[in-house]
This record gives structure tokens, sequence and C-alpha cells, in this order.
């Protein structure tokens, strides 16, 4: 492909994705796929681009505009190329894009003054306030950080090996991991360091680690669950969450993984037999009665795939028969604003009445998880949200409608699983970013059942 015609591929993938609530990532997969004359150097080419455009979007519409062609144009533009470059590039021939416009050209000439913070920090505008209350003075930085690309961060799975000898046997094959700060079970890559290969490794393929980030792996460390308890990982989406609680208890003890959307759980089956996972089962779909619509919000990544379009949410009931629980997981549905960095299109899908549509869900699911947590019980509420309409006025109003529930602070978890002095990030609850952490932003609070 030409250099004219991989910016012509980038111009038609963006106003793709526009029509699209696939993830970025899968949609790029289909699109080369469809297209076998693109190289590997195109795929790279275009795919960075898209991805530069995806994570920048903001300043580059505040710089040229907002429509495909003019996202594209401020692209080279923050790449430094000249007007006089940019127009050899769009030189209409074969498959490449179109000649510019006289509005183009003069849009390229007549640069715009000092953007304002939201464009800065490359957020939707509706959610200043709400990253406000979540970072005050440090909003830009904090957004500045979740313009980067993420780790790639990985689980060894104890039911398997162990972290040393995973490290082992993947500096042998020439990755180059390091621990993980602060889960003893992770692993780290650079972004980008292979993380294709790992997916098709043998030790992958032996169920000897997942894909998970630090903070996930945390999340589900403090949950607090042991070898003999009967666990329900309450909206389990893949798995990825049931897996780590399978191998912190030892194989011992019963996993029930449920989630609204019966497709998103079916992966968890093959997954859990190459980790060897034996106690996880899924939850018939009949014990629960709702369910209705698409399913979307069923797990905390289940926001991934939020439709540009608001969308209802389903209305989980639980029904009779399943018992209690000795720890309750809701891994939430969220506005996926912590996950930014691998996912950047999410920045410009979430609305404020999608958000809103979320945060009743999220009420719902922590009642559906009370009455569920026995007596003495711990109910874990997670979300990979950066924001506190999701997060922390969660809790409190839960905590005002259940006063059978309190607060363990995670420190003291932390500190109770690990023997080791607590993260500073965490105290009352674990809030993680990645300026803050070096993971994904995410927020877990425990709530333990004291009558």
């Amino acid at each position: 492909m030409t250099p004219s015609a991989r910016l012509q591929a980038v111009i038609d993938i963006l106003e793709g994705l526009e029509a699209t609530a696939q993830p970025a990532d899968r949609f790029l997969r289909d699109w080369f796929r469809a297209r076998r004359y693109a190289g590997s150097k195109d795929r790279a080419a275009i795919a960075e681009r898209t991805y530069d455009i995806l994570r920048h979007r903001s300043s580059f519409a505040w710089r040229m505009g907002s429509d495909a062609r003019a996202l594209v144009i401020a692209s080279l533009l923050h790449q430094r190329f000249s007007p006089d470059a940019i127009a050899a590039l769009f030189n209409g021939d074969g498959y490449g894009a179109a000649p510019l416009s006289d509005a183009e050209r003069n849009s390229i000439a007549s640069p715009p003054g000092d953007p304002p913070l939201h464009v800065k920090g490359e957020f939707p505008e509706f959610l200043a306030a709400e990253l406000g209350r979540a970072f005050g003075d440090g909003v830009l930085d904090e957004m500045i950080a979740m313009q980067a690309r993420a780790p790639v961060d990985l689980r060894v799975n104890t039911l398997k090996s162990s972290r040393d000898a995973v490290a082992e046997t993947l500096h042998a094959d020439g990755f180059a991991v390091e621990a993980t700060p602060y889960s003893p079970h992770g692993l780290r890559l650079a972004p980008g360091e292979g993380s294709a290969k790992l997916s098709t490794s043998k030790l992958f393929l032996d169920g000897a680690f997942e894909f998970q980030d630090e903070a996930a792996q945390i999340a589900a460390l403090l949950c607090g669950a042991k070898p003999g308890m009967r666990v329900l990982d309450l909206a389990a989406g893949a798995g990825g969450k049931s897996l780590a609680l399978a191998a912190a208890m030892e194989n011992r003890g019963e996993i029930a993984a449920h989630d609204v959307d019966p497709a998103r759980l079916r992966p968890l089956a093959a997954r859990a037999e190459r980790a060897g996972a034996t106690i996880i089962k899924n939850l018939p779909l009949h014990r629960f009665s709702g369910g209705e619509g698409r399913g979307e919000g069923a797990s905390a990544s289940s926001a991934l795939s939020t439709p540009p379009h608001p969308n209802p949410l389903p209305h989980v009931r639980v029904g009779e028969g399943i018992g209690s629980f000795d720890v309750v997981l809701v891994d939430s549905p969220c506005s996926g604003t912590g996950t930014w960095r691998r996912q950047p299109e999410l920045r410009w899908r979430i609305t404020q009445e999608r958000l809103n549509a979320l945060t009743a869900l999220q009420d719902e699911l922590l009642e559906q998880g009370a009455g569920l947590t026995k007596q003495g019980g711990r109910l874990v509420y997670t979300t990979c949200s950066l924001l506190p309409c999701e997060n922390e006025d969660r809790v409190e109003a839960f905590l005002a409608r259940h006063g059978e529930f309190a607060v363990v602070p995670a420190a003291q978890v932390w500190r109770e699983e690990t023997g080791a002095p607590p993260p500073l990030s965490m105290e009352r609850f674990f809030r993680a970013t990645p300026l803050s952490f070096g993971t994904d932003g995410f927020f877990t609070a425990l709530l333990q059942r004291t009558r």
C-alpha cells in the first residue's frame, strides 16, 4: 500500500468505528482479514495511526475538526508534517486519500488558541466534574497518564506453576518479564512486547498463566477466598476473576459463576479446563429471572463493548434455591474509564444517559449480591471505573440502605492476606490508576455482613 492509501484506510476505519459497538482491536482484526493485500508493515502503520487518533481525538478535533479526514490530517500535524508534506500525501492517486480542499488547507494554516482542560486531557467534556471529584487539581496529570499504552500483565496460575518458574521459562524464551510491584502472582512486560506470541506459547496453552491486569489480580486477592469456601462471581463475564479465585482456594470449595448473558460465559469452560480449575460451575440462567435486553453490563468488561447509542440494560433478579455464599463478588458493569489506555475508543462512546443507566444497574447488582451473602460473609464490589458516581457513591448509597453491612478497610485485608504493608493508594477502599499504581484504573470495596 502507498502512504496515501494507508491514510485512506485509517479514514475508512475511523468511519467504521463510528457505526459499530465493536471494540477497536476486534474491528481492526476483521478489517484486515477482509483485506489480505495489506502487508504486515501496512497493518502496523494503519493500526498505530488509528490508535494514536483514538487516544488524542479531542485535541486532534480541536485542531482540525471531528470528521475522519480532519482527524487524520491532525495526526500528521501532531507528527510535525509540513503543510506541503501533508498535501503530497493527500494526492488522490489510486486508492489514496483525496486531495485537500481549500477549507482543509486553511485549517492547516490556522491553528486554534489554547485548548480547554477536557481537550488537553483527552476526555469527554461532560465528565469534567466527575473527574474533578476523583482527582482534584491532579486531573490533567491523571489523564495524561491515561494516554500511554498499557503494559502486558500476566497472572501466574498457582494451580499449575509458580511465578519464579514461569518467569524463568519466559526469560529463556526471550521475554523481558518482571515481577509486578504488588500482586504476588503477577508478571509484567512492556507495552507491545510479544503479547501475541505469548497467547500461543506452550506455557499459556498449558494453563500456567492468564492475561490479567495487576489491579484485577489485587481485587481477587482482596476477596479473601479460602479453600472450602462457597463463592459467587455474580457478573463473571469470561471468568478471569473466577480463575484467580479458584487458584486462591487451591481448587477446594465451590465457585458459582453467573452472567446475565450466557454468551459471555462460554469461554470459561475451556479456560477453566486449561487452568485445571475444577471447582468453577456455571450457575444456570433459569435460576435468575429478568435477563432481558441485550445483556450488556453483565460484567466489568462488558462496558468495553458499550455502543455509541444508549441501549436498555438488563434487570437481574435472583431466584430462590441457590443458597448463600461466603464471598459474593460483584465485578460490576461500568463506564470502563479505567481501561482507556487499552481501549481508547471507550472515551468517546460513554454518554451521560448511559452512565445513569449503569449506576442504576450497579445499585441493583449490589442489592442482589447482598441477598446472597451469608452472615459474616463478604460482599466485594469492584469496577474498572475512575468515577466516584460509580464507586464511592454506590457504596455509600448501599450502606445507607443496609445497616447490616460494614466496610472492611482494604488496607487491613491486604495485611491479612499478604503480611506486607499496603500500597499508598489502598486505605478504606482500593483505588488504582495508571499514574498512582501503574495499572488500569480500578476500584474495590469490601463489605462485611455483620448480622
